[in-house]
């Protein structure tokens, strides 16, 4: 048994309020080192926290431990604000990317790269859930994240929008997921596996209300 959050309960997310702490500059995600790894899309990802400090985007069960305790790699000099803004929450964090989704050739391929991620292997009992945040870092107004309860079940679905400076937590373990985005540019965003527990619960409560409009 793992500790769960009560606002999740209900929905597996929460969409917070739109980040509105100090500018992250364009410069830093853009020129983050990025690794060809394929997620939900075709997907870079620049890996600024992982299992052991490396440039590498492998599940931290590779190495023997859950998603938790990730070391900054390199990239952390690269990013000084997306590091700030993780420390700032005050959870237990693992993985910690920037992902660069390039824009999908039509909506029927995004709806074909609806997946569950693996955030607990390995995850001890006792300890808390692991869920994943969001910052997204473009400007994409007429892009959104899916989430459905059943994949094949589209009456399950919800769409947030993924507006710069969106911020939400969702258990993608729990919830099929994808990002549509036709594009034209590629879409940044900053995603973090954390722990569930008091100090995410207190960051996620300093982070209500959002008016957002959910479909």
């Amino acid at each position: 048994m793992h500790t769960k959050l009560p606002i999740m309960e209900e929905k597996g997310f929460v969409v917070l309020k739109d980040y509105d702490g100090p500018e992250v500059p364009e410069h830093e995600f853009r020129s983050l080192e990025f690794i060809d790894w394929k997620s939900g899309g075709d997907t870079n990802f620049a890996p600024i926290a992982s299992a052991k400090g490396e440039m590498e985007c492998g599940g931290f069960w590779t190495h023997g431990k859950p998603d938790k305790d990730g070391i900054w790699t390199d990239n952390r000099n690269v990013c000084p604000s997306l590091v700030r803004y993780v420390e700032n929450i005050g959870a237990r964090f693992g993985r910690v990317r920037v992902i660069e989704l390039r824009p999908y050739a039509s909506r029927e391929d995004v709806y074909r790269q609806l997946h569950l991620d693996d955030n607990n292997r390995l995850n001890p009992d006792g300890e808390g859930w692991v869920v994943r945040s969001w910052l997204e870092l473009s400007h994409c107004p007429d892009s959104y994240m899916v989430l459905r309860q059943e994949k094949e079940d589209p009456s399950t679905e919800v769409r947030i929008p993924t507006t710069r400076y969106r911020q939400m937590v969702i258990d993608t373990e729990r919830l099929w997921h994808v990002v549509s985005h036709l594009g034209p540019e590629p879409r940044y965003a900053l995603i973090t596996s954390l722990e569930s527990g008091p100090q995410l619960e207190r960051w996620i409560q300093s982070q209500l209300p959002a008016a957002v409009n959910v479909s």
